[in-house]
């Protein structure tokens, strides 16, 4: 009887887990969407180097510590940087690069717009030039920056402050908002 006991007991138990298994969804859409609701990321991954290549030529590098991967959400994809971000873009196969820095970092993979907040400096390589500013949106589709904070572009011989600037992503063809400083023209 003690057997026949214990091999119930064991049928029952193989029979329960069986249902368990294979009751349970291990849906990836689910697991996503449960991710989404709760405000989750569906991956994060810390000490980032990663570089970007074109043609055997690297284009840019990506340095961040933290990233946080909200790929799962249906309307606005993103990634979250928030411990900063420092990016550096190569053009003319290396010989030109501009380098960003901000404190936190957004970026929408759909339209591919990034916002940079918290000190925030975009340094052009090639010329020198600097831009500091508090705020920054960047289209990397069009390559163009916009800020509507205040912001100072230091340049080989002008700093400019003001408040708004537009410009493409290498700081050339700026237009700048609300200025003061000294600038330095020519009549030609």
């Amino acid at each position: 009887m003690k057997k026949l006991v214990t091999l119930f007991l064991k049928s029952t138990a193989v029979c329960l887990g069986t249902v368990v298994l294979f009751s349970c969804s291990n849906s990836s859409n689910s697991a996503r969407d449960f991710l989404a609701d709760k405000n989750l990321p569906v991956g994060t991954a810390k000490n980032i180097y990663h570089t970007y290549k074109d043609s055997g030529f690297i284009t840019s590098k990506l340095i961040t510590n933290r990233m946080l991967d909200f790929s799962n959400r249906k309307e606005h994809p993103y990634s979250e940087f928030p411990d900063g971000i420092k990016i550096i873009n190569f053009e003319n196969n290396g010989l030109d690069s501009v380098t960003i820095t901000g404190d936190y970092a957004i970026t929408y993979s759909k339209t591919s717009v990034s916002e940079i907040r918290g000190h925030v400096v975009v340094k052009n390589h090639s010329d020198f030039s600097k831009l500091i500013t508090e705020q920054l949106f960047w289209d990397q589709k069009t390559s163009y920056f916009v800020s509507e904070k205040p912001f100072t572009l230091t340049k080989e011989n002008d700093t400019i402050f003001g408040v708004g600037f537009e410009s493409k992503d290498n700081l050339s063809k700026h237009l700048a908002k609300k200025i003061t400083g000294k600038l330095e023209t020519s009549e030609n």
